[in-house]
């Protein structure tokens, strides 16, 4: 991973359309708060801004903003905080995006159920309480020589695709959205200074930050359990407790979801794909091709970041190249996480783990 750092005074950037994030498309509800540095780093910036400052009462807010940031744990108080926080914590809400939207109000359920809390879907005291944010709401991430490297044009054809060394991202929008669990409209919200069709290497850029707190390095799940009705995921451990909550993708048509119990045959990070035209009837191209096709790996690749494969051929769990999609479109027959969310399912999976497939 890049070089980020985190920011040590407060931001002062402004949400536009700030409001109660409310249910039904509500605009993203808070403006960035301070992010946090060490303690001694802290102090050491707010006696940098003690100097800077024109006069008495401009050092004492920022030395009083470095010290909130080096040492608070307070409560979510808004969407876009709850959102953070459950994401650290493994209950993915798709794309963060500071909204009330029914994949947050579902990952909130799961963690207040997890929790024995009240499970209602709304952000009240307890369960604000519950979700305490251990470290800054945001950090910032640089834009490395590395970064502009790695990008590459998508092709637009199966067959352009099958000819490319990598499917990686095409923008530094596209790649530090998906790093970071966020929309791309709240990244370019976050940053209403950045020229992202010309961003260089230097630029730093503000993201939510989502460092995973839960669950542990090393935990591995008991079994997995996919609900079709909810078009959810969830990772639980050997006690059912929920580890990880996944928004996902399910078949399109009902005759392809493989209901009942399966089991994780094979897992494989970075797969490959391929790209066979009987399975894409609606593809024009896919009939006049003719022939399968090798897709190479990366973040663009049609099954994402990751391949969970399972006892049922041609089946399995995988990532996409489209988050923001991920619950709302359907699939030829597999079952889609963002990228982001497939990874930590990476980490928790197993050959040979459960997973059972629910109406």
């Amino acid at each position: 991973m890049a070089v980020s750092r985190t920011i040590g005074l407060a931001l002062l950037l402004l949400w536009p359309g700030a409001s109660s994030g409310q249910e039904g498309g509500a605009a993203a509800d808070v403006a960035p708060r301070a992010a946090g540095v060490p303690s001694s780093a802290a102090t050491a910036a707010a006696a940098t801004a003690m100097t800077d400052a024109t006069d008495a009462a401009d050092a004492a807010a920022a030395a009083a903003a470095a010290t909130t940031a080096a040492g608070f744990a307070r409560p979510a108080k808004t969407w876009l905080e709850a959102q953070i926080a459950l994401t650290r914590r493994g209950f993915s809400c798709g794309s963060i995006d500071g909204k009330a939207g029914p994949q947050t109000r579902a990952a909130l359920l799961a963690f207040q159920a997890n929790e024995g809390l009240r499970a209602n879907g709304a952000l009240d005291g307890a369960t604000a309480e519950a979700l305490v944010l251990r470290g800054p709401d945001f950090a910032q991430r640089e834009v490395t020589a590395a970064d502009l490297a790695r990008l590459q044009p998508l092709a637009a054809t199966w067959l352009g695709k099958s000819r490319q060394r990598a499917l990686a991202h095409e923008s530094i929008l596209e790649m530090f959205a998906e790093e970071s669990h966020a929309h791309p409209e709240l990244v370019r919200e976050l940053n209403p200074g950045i020229d992202w069709a010309r961003v260089g290497e230097g630029a730093w850029v503000t993201l939510p930050d989502v460092v995973r707190e839960a669950p542990p390095p090393g935990a591995r799940a008991a079994r997995v359990l996919i609900f079709i009705g909810e078009r959810v995921l969830q990772a639980l451990d050997e006690d059912g407790r929920i580890l990880a909550h996944f928004p996902a993708s399910i078949a399109r048509h009902v005759e392809k979801r493989p209901l009942g119990s399966l089991k994780v045959t094979v897992v494989v990070p970075a797969p490959d794909y391929t790209f066979a035209p009987d399975n894409f009837p609606e593809s024009a191209e896919a009939g006049e091709l003719g022939q399968k096709l090798i897709l190479a790996p990366g973040p663009n690749n049609p099954v994402g970041a990751v391949w969970l494969g399972l006892d049922r051929p041609g089946y399995g769990i995988h990532g996409t190249p489209e988050p923001e999609k991920v619950g709302r479109t359907e699939s030829h027959g597999c079952f889609r996480l963002a990228n982001s969310d497939a990874r930590l399912l990476f980490d928790l999976a197993w050959v040979g783990m459960p997973v059972e497939v629910l109406e």
